[in-house]
Protein backbone atom coordinates (compact mmCIF):
# COMPACT_ATOMS: atom_id res chain seq x y z
CA UNK A 1 0.00 0.00 0.00
CA UNK A 2 1.34 3.36 -0.76
CA UNK A 3 1.82 5.60 1.90
CA UNK A 4 1.32 9.43 1.64
CA UNK A 5 2.25 12.00 4.34
CA UNK A 6 0.02 15.52 3.77
CA UNK A 7 1.15 18.67 5.32
CA UNK A 8 -1.29 21.59 5.66
CA UNK A 9 -2.28 23.64 8.33
CA UNK A 10 -6.33 24.26 7.52
CA UNK A 11 -7.87 21.12 8.56
CA UNK A 12 -11.03 21.17 5.95
CA UNK A 13 -8.59 20.71 3.24
CA UNK A 14 -6.30 18.17 4.96
CA UNK A 15 -9.30 16.22 5.84
CA UNK A 16 -10.49 16.37 1.67
CA UNK A 17 -7.51 15.37 0.70
CA UNK A 18 -6.98 12.34 3.21
CA UNK A 19 -10.74 11.50 2.00
CA UNK A 20 -9.88 11.19 -1.63
CA UNK A 21 -6.12 9.49 -0.86
CA UNK A 22 -8.32 6.75 1.55
CA UNK A 23 -10.51 6.47 -1.02
CA UNK A 24 -8.34 5.16 -3.70
CA UNK A 25 -6.55 3.12 -1.51
CA UNK A 26 -3.63 4.27 -0.41
CA UNK A 27 -2.74 5.05 3.31
CA UNK A 28 -2.49 8.77 4.50
CA UNK A 29 -1.17 10.58 7.26
CA UNK A 30 -2.04 14.00 8.30
CA UNK A 31 0.75 16.41 9.70
CA UNK A 32 -0.44 20.00 10.95
CA UNK A 33 2.72 21.72 10.25
CA UNK A 34 6.57 21.87 9.40
CA UNK A 35 7.53 20.30 12.64
CA UNK A 36 5.46 17.68 13.13
CA UNK A 37 6.09 16.68 9.20
CA UNK A 38 9.59 16.42 9.39
CA UNK A 39 9.06 14.36 12.52
CA UNK A 40 6.94 11.79 10.46
CA UNK A 41 9.37 11.62 7.89
CA UNK A 42 12.45 10.68 9.69
CA UNK A 43 10.43 7.76 11.83
CA UNK A 44 8.46 6.51 8.82
CA UNK A 45 8.53 5.50 5.03
CA UNK A 46 6.28 7.55 2.63
CA UNK A 47 5.77 7.15 -1.26
CA UNK A 48 5.04 10.88 -2.14
CA UNK A 49 4.67 13.75 -0.11
CA UNK A 50 2.01 16.60 -0.33
CA UNK A 51 3.24 19.78 0.99
CA UNK A 52 1.59 23.26 1.34
CA UNK A 53 3.93 26.03 1.28
CA UNK A 54 2.30 28.76 3.74
CA UNK A 55 2.33 27.49 7.28
CA UNK A 56 3.20 28.31 10.93
CA UNK A 57 6.66 27.60 11.97
CA UNK A 58 8.55 26.81 9.07
CA UNK A 59 7.02 26.97 5.91
CA UNK A 60 6.85 24.21 2.67
CA UNK A 61 10.31 25.47 1.18
CA UNK A 62 12.42 24.81 4.37
CA UNK A 63 10.38 21.26 4.86
CA UNK A 64 11.05 20.30 1.19
CA UNK A 65 14.93 21.53 1.79
CA UNK A 66 15.23 19.49 4.65
CA UNK A 67 13.58 16.44 3.27
CA UNK A 68 15.30 17.00 -0.43
CA UNK A 69 18.70 16.25 1.96
CA UNK A 70 18.47 12.65 2.78
CA UNK A 71 15.62 11.99 0.36
CA UNK A 72 13.97 11.95 -3.28
CA UNK A 73 10.89 11.06 -2.74
CA UNK A 74 8.22 12.96 -4.94
CA UNK A 75 6.70 15.81 -3.75
CA UNK A 76 4.16 18.05 -4.70
CA UNK A 77 3.81 21.64 -3.48
CA UNK A 78 -0.03 22.88 -2.66
CA UNK A 79 0.04 27.06 -2.90
CA UNK A 80 -2.37 29.86 -2.68
CA UNK A 81 0.57 31.71 -4.58
CA UNK A 82 0.36 32.37 -8.41
CA UNK A 83 3.45 34.28 -8.91
CA UNK A 84 5.93 32.08 -11.08
CA UNK A 85 8.90 33.20 -9.02
CA UNK A 86 7.68 30.87 -5.94
CA UNK A 87 7.01 27.96 -8.40
CA UNK A 88 10.79 28.40 -9.65
CA UNK A 89 11.75 28.39 -5.81
CA UNK A 90 9.96 25.74 -4.43
CA UNK A 91 11.22 23.59 -8.21
CA UNK A 92 14.87 24.52 -7.45
CA UNK A 93 14.66 23.23 -4.39
CA UNK A 94 13.87 19.98 -5.62
CA UNK A 95 9.83 19.61 -5.81
CA UNK A 96 8.88 17.78 -8.59
CA UNK A 97 4.64 19.63 -9.31
CA UNK A 98 2.62 22.18 -8.19
CA UNK A 99 -1.02 22.22 -7.40
CA UNK A 100 -2.48 25.76 -7.08
CA UNK A 101 -5.63 26.76 -4.46
CA UNK A 102 -8.13 26.28 -4.86
CA UNK A 103 -7.84 23.12 -6.39
CA UNK A 104 -9.47 19.94 -7.52
CA UNK A 105 -9.29 17.57 -5.35
CA UNK A 106 -9.84 14.68 -8.15
CA UNK A 107 -7.20 16.76 -10.33
CA UNK A 108 -4.80 16.36 -7.18
CA UNK A 109 -5.45 12.40 -7.48
CA UNK A 110 -4.57 11.93 -10.95
CA UNK A 111 -1.19 13.66 -10.25
CA UNK A 112 0.00 11.17 -7.36
CA UNK A 113 -1.31 8.51 -9.18
CA UNK A 114 0.80 9.61 -12.37
CA UNK A 115 3.68 10.27 -9.91
CA UNK A 116 3.60 6.75 -8.17
CA UNK A 117 2.83 4.65 -11.23
CA UNK A 118 5.94 6.54 -13.25
CA UNK A 119 8.46 5.92 -9.95
CA UNK A 120 7.35 2.91 -8.60
CA UNK A 121 6.52 1.28 -11.69
CA UNK A 122 2.70 -0.18 -9.68
CA UNK A 123 5.18 -1.28 -6.89
CA UNK A 124 5.60 0.06 -3.48
CA UNK A 125 9.11 -1.57 -3.60
CA UNK A 126 11.96 0.88 -2.06
CA UNK A 127 15.40 -0.33 -1.94
CA UNK A 128 17.83 0.87 0.37
CA UNK A 129 21.43 0.42 -0.28
CA UNK A 130 24.17 0.58 2.29
CA UNK A 131 27.37 -1.23 0.81
CA UNK A 132 27.46 -4.47 1.07
CA UNK A 133 23.41 -4.80 2.00
CA UNK A 134 20.71 -4.26 0.11
CA UNK A 135 17.47 -3.86 2.29
CA UNK A 136 13.90 -4.39 0.10
CA UNK A 137 11.70 -2.45 2.15
CA UNK A 138 8.27 -3.81 1.01
CA UNK A 139 9.11 -7.83 0.47
CA UNK A 140 10.72 -7.35 3.87
CA UNK A 141 14.04 -8.61 2.17
CA UNK A 142 17.85 -7.83 2.91
CA UNK A 143 20.77 -9.54 1.07
CA UNK A 144 24.61 -9.00 1.40
CA UNK A 145 27.22 -8.99 -1.95
CA UNK A 146 23.15 -9.68 -3.52
CA UNK A 147 23.29 -13.13 -1.48
CA UNK A 148 19.56 -13.27 0.65
CA UNK A 149 20.38 -13.14 4.35
CA UNK A 150 17.08 -15.20 5.66
CA UNK A 151 15.17 -12.85 8.99
CA UNK A 152 12.76 -12.90 10.53
CA UNK A 153 9.81 -10.01 10.58
CA UNK A 154 11.33 -8.51 13.66
CA UNK A 155 14.43 -8.82 12.81
CA UNK A 156 13.84 -7.23 9.60
CA UNK A 157 11.88 -3.71 11.38
CA UNK A 158 15.03 -3.87 13.89
CA UNK A 159 17.75 -3.57 11.03
CA UNK A 160 15.51 -1.48 8.92
CA UNK A 161 15.38 0.83 11.89
CA UNK A 162 18.97 0.89 12.02
CA UNK A 163 19.75 1.24 8.45
CA UNK A 164 17.44 4.25 8.03
CA UNK A 165 18.89 6.20 10.88
CA UNK A 166 22.26 5.51 9.73
CA UNK A 167 25.42 6.87 11.78
CA UNK A 168 22.85 8.03 14.51
CA UNK A 169 23.09 6.09 18.37
CA UNK A 170 19.35 5.02 19.20
CA UNK A 171 18.43 3.96 22.00
CA UNK A 172 17.00 0.84 23.27
CA UNK A 173 13.60 2.76 23.71
CA UNK A 174 14.05 4.59 20.63
CA UNK A 175 14.73 1.03 18.39
CA UNK A 176 11.88 -0.39 19.83
CA UNK A 177 9.50 2.44 19.41
CA UNK A 178 11.12 2.59 15.52
CA UNK A 179 10.72 -0.66 15.15
CA UNK A 180 7.27 -1.73 16.45
CA UNK A 181 5.54 0.97 17.63
CA UNK A 182 4.90 3.22 21.12
CA UNK A 183 2.45 0.04 21.78
CA UNK A 184 5.34 -2.95 22.23
CA UNK A 185 4.23 -4.32 25.49
CA UNK A 186 8.16 -6.70 25.30
CA UNK A 187 11.36 -5.47 27.87
CA UNK A 188 13.58 -3.47 26.00
CA UNK A 189 16.32 -6.29 27.15
CA UNK A 190 14.97 -7.86 24.48
CA UNK A 191 16.63 -5.53 21.72
CA UNK A 192 19.82 -7.02 22.95
CA UNK A 193 18.70 -10.83 22.06
CA UNK A 194 17.61 -9.62 18.36
CA UNK A 195 21.08 -7.39 17.60
CA UNK A 196 22.71 -10.66 18.47
CA UNK A 197 20.69 -12.72 16.12
CA UNK A 198 21.16 -10.64 13.27
CA UNK A 199 24.97 -9.86 13.83
CA UNK A 200 25.16 -13.89 13.11
CA UNK A 201 23.35 -13.38 10.09
CA UNK A 202 25.49 -10.17 8.82
CA UNK A 203 28.35 -9.97 10.48
CA UNK A 204 31.75 -11.23 9.00
CA UNK A 205 32.89 -12.12 12.79
CA UNK A 206 30.23 -11.72 15.16
CA UNK A 207 32.19 -11.13 18.02
CA UNK A 208 33.81 -7.89 16.02
CA UNK A 209 31.29 -6.42 14.44
CA UNK A 210 31.59 -4.02 11.96
CA UNK A 211 28.11 -2.84 10.58
CA UNK A 212 25.88 -3.11 13.90
CA UNK A 213 27.64 -1.49 17.00
CA UNK A 214 27.14 -1.31 20.37
CA UNK A 215 27.37 2.41 21.76
CA UNK A 216 28.40 1.21 25.74
CA UNK A 217 25.89 2.85 27.82
CA UNK A 218 24.06 4.28 25.07
CA UNK A 219 22.87 1.87 22.66
CA UNK A 220 23.29 0.96 19.11
CA UNK A 221 24.19 2.39 15.58
CA UNK A 222 24.56 1.20 12.27
CA UNK A 223 27.62 2.07 11.24
CA UNK A 224 28.20 0.53 7.54
CA UNK A 225 29.03 2.93 4.65
CA UNK A 226 25.78 4.51 3.53
CA UNK A 227 25.17 5.16 -0.06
Amino acid sequence: MYKILVVEDESEISSIIQKYIEKTGYSCTLAKDGFEALEYFSNNHYHLVILDVMMPGIDGFEVLARIREISEVPIIMLTAKHEEIDRIKGFKKGADDYVVKPFSPRELMERVKVFLKRIYQASDELIITSDPFKLFTHSMKLTKNDREIPLTSTEFKIIYALIRNKGQILTREQLIEQSFGVGYDGFDRNIDSYIKRIRHKIEDDPKKPKFVQTKYGQGYVFGGEFL
